[in-house]
């Protein structure tokens, strides 16, 4: 029972997030990108007490994958952000 719970609270996270994002304007994307980030950063550090917690050696491997995946998206995150935001900046002559 807590499994299916645990696949229909995903599936309801990733067609909310995909329903929320598609009508997000493109003048709120940088803004956007920069608040992912930090709960990315939230995400890291779940991943880092996941390793150093679990007795097991799946959740600690588990919890390593989370933190390579969490560190690409906040690293790529922050890459796409300060591009969009050296858009932004004025040409010098």
């Amino acid at each position: 029972m807590e499994l299916i719970l645990l696949i229909f609270v995903f599936v309801m996270a990733a067609f909310l997030g995909f329903e929320l994002i598609q009508k997000v304007p493109s003048q709120l994307h940088t803004p956007l990108m920069s608040g992912s980030n930090a709960i990315s950063g939230i995400t890291m550090v779940g991943a880092i007490v996941a390793i150093r917690s679990t007795g097991g050696e799946l959740g600690m491997w588990l919890g390593f994958v989370a933190l390579i995946l969490a560190t690409i998206n906040v690293v790529g995150g922050y890459l796409v952000t300060d591009r969009m935001l050296a858009m932004f900046k004025k040409k010098g002559k």
